[in-house]
């Protein structure tokens, strides 16, 4: 069942903008590890600093801005502090926790064995499911996709992400929490929403 959107016809992510310490090193990460071709580079005006677009696939960019005044990163603020698995995913509201770039599911093992071979460290294979804990250790019906993890030189979490599974209906069913934790009843699965208090 594709959803579809009432509002906007929107066609995807056109780019993400994230902040980078060294330029250089991001070009040669994306560019050079990851294969994205470089697409566009923007001195900005006033030597404030640069602004590069790398092409992630579908028509949709990365983008980074390099500022010569930049704060230094916080992890566990601005970004998870380790991969998932491997300690504090966390990120402060507002941050962004990480990329998942789209990757096809046959094609999903050779690229995680291609990424170890470029020295890239990554995080163990996780399957995403509806068991209790999310995760499988092997494949199965439920599986609905199958995730590697791993940062960039700035700490920018990546997750290469393949979909296994067709989503239907009873895929939205969890009432969303609020701010004090509590469950918007009825938001999301169609009963009688609870006023927030």
């Amino acid at each position: 069942m594709a959803a579809t959107n009432s509002e906007f016809e929107f066609r995807g992510v056109n780019h993400l903008a994230l902040v980078c310490k060294d330029m250089a090193k991001t070009v040669e990460f994306y560019r050079d590890i990851l294969g994205m071709p470089l697409i566009k580079t923007l001195d900005l005006p006033g030597g404030r600093g640069q602004h590069f677009f790398f092409d992630c696939g579908n028509g949709d960019s990365i983008a980074f801005f390099w500022f010569a005044d930049a704060p230094e990163a916080v992890p566990g603020i601005s970004a998870p502090e380790a991969l998932p698995g491997e300690g504090n995913f966390t990120s402060a509201h507002g941050s962004m926790n990480h990329i998942a770039i789209n990757v096809a599911a046959d094609k999903f093992d050779a690229y995680c064995d291609r990424l170890k071979e470029k020295g890239v460290r990554v995080s163990g294979v996780l399957n995403h499911d509806d068991s209790e804990t999310n995760l499988a250790e092997k494949m199965h019906p439920g599986v609905f996709v199958r995730s590697i993890y791993f940062f960039d030189p700035d700490g920018v979490c990546l997750e290469f992400a393949a979909w296994t599974k067709e989503f239907d209906a009873s895929d939205v069913a969890h009432d969303p929490a609020r701010a004090d934790g509590t469950r918007a009843k009825g938001m999301i699965t169609g009963r009688t929403p609870v006023p927030a208090e």
